[in-house]
């Protein structure tokens, strides 16, 4: 590679050319390193006592038994010592060593395939693996080998886990939430399938049908936090022109995990049981972040009266402002530029713990307008 750079010809090619060059000959260089450790491991591979799962003696050897293993810089191949018997699968200790697996990738194949599989499709996915690495993994055996890594799913996420108690007198916040995943027909819930096929038209959608191919996954984050002290009037003012912002400290230890297997209960018990083993005397103050799902909010009062849990709950404020803002579309013009003034001022107001008076005006401006479409209002005094 050093001769072909320093060619008299090469040096007129653009840097493009040469990077071309380097980047393909790089990879082939690095091959042929991972190709010699192998080399050298097979040549070093001595004569073992080995037995089945079974007990039985594995006596027969036979040498130079070959595999290939796909790797980040192409295909090297391997050969080792390989012991059997009669009716007895044959036995590659040199397997076991290296960690391969049964198949012919390697982890930093399978790494990168998992990494890239998740950003989008499959398609995507392999394309990157071609273009980026040396090697080459097909979209079904792509498809495979991310079915396989996702098998380690709660292990993993297990690990992260925080069972020590914290010393701490901050915040203990508890999040939870629910997300629509898309999911193939025989893998959604049972109403959920009943439903998709009870659609009116073959076509399209009927008005206020649902396309009914999600299945709620249940979404949990428990973390530690500073308080951060605001005021009504700095949340909901939309004339500050002060450059000067509360530091916010991030949180800490903060855990995320999420299952559409389990149910929504067993996912918000989990996170109330970990937030137990990080105060165990519930000596800090805690706190339930939700979104005001009725269903939600039922299983968290279940599950804090079975734990004996003092927490307080307290609605995600965006989620009010939305119902506010569809109230305010019953009372206004589309471009009534008043309607800002307005959601301010009851945002405040149910900021500073007046939501029930708040409902109450909203309920009398209604009835007094004779309003026929108040449906958002309804929702919102809800």
């Amino acid at each position: 590679m050093i001769s072909h750079l320093e060619d008299e010809q090469v040096k007129q090619e653009s840097h493009g050319e040469v990077e071309a060059y380097i980047d393909t000959e790089g990879t082939e260089l690095l091959r042929c390193l991972l190709q010699g450790f192998l080399d050298i491991k097979t040549a070093e591979e001595p004569r073992q006592q080995v037995c089945s799962n079974r007990d039985i003696a594995l006596n027969h050897l036979k040498n130079n038994c070959k595999r290939n293993l796909e790797s980040l810089f192409g295909t090297v191949t391997m050969h080792r010592k390989g012991y059997s018997q009669r009716r007895c699968d044959s036995v590659f200790p040199m397997d076991g060593e290296l960690n391969l697996s049964k198949d012919k990738y390697s982890d930093g194949v399978r790494l990168r395939l998992a990494t890239e599989a998740v950003k989008g499709s499959y398609d995507d996915a392999v394309s990157s693996i071609d273009t980026t690495t040396g090697a080459h993994v097909p979209k079904r055996q792509a498809r495979q080998i991310v079915q396989d890594i996702a098998q380690d799913f709660d292990g993993f996420y297990l690990q992260q886990r925080y069972l020590k108690p914290e010393n701490t007198s901050d915040l203990l916040v508890l999040t939870m939430d629910g997300k629509g995943i898309v999911m193939q027909p025989n893998s959604l819930r049972e109403g959920t399938q009943k439903a998709a096929k009870q659609q009116k038209l073959k076509g399209r959608l009927s008005a206020g049908e649902k396309k009914d191919r999600k299945r709620m996954a249940e979404v949990a984050a428990v973390y530690t936090t500073k308080p951060l002290h605001r005021t009504p009037e700095s949340i909901m003012s939309r004339n500050d022109n002060s450059n000067v912002r509360p530091l916010r400290v991030p949180p800490r230890n903060k855990r995320v995990w999420a299952s559409v297997e389990r149910s929504a209960a067993t996912v918000i018990e989990e996170a109330f049981l970990e937030a137990l083993e990080r105060d165990p005397t519930q000596s800090c103050q805690w706190v339930v972040l939700v979104d005001g799902h009725p269903h939600q909010l039922k299983q968290i009062y279940r599950v804090m009266k079975k734990l004996n849990i003092n927490a307080t709950v307290v609605m995600d404020f965006i989620h009010v402002l939305e119902y506010l803002w569809k109230a305010a579309w019953c009372l206004f013009e589309k471009d009534d530029p008043e309607i800002e003034d307005w959601i301010e001022k009851r945002a405040t107001e149910i900021l500073r713990g007046n939501a029930s008076q708040v409902a109450k005006g909203l309920g009398i401006s209604a009835t007094k307008r004779k309003l026929k479409q108040r449906e958002g209002i309804n929702k919102c005094i809800g």
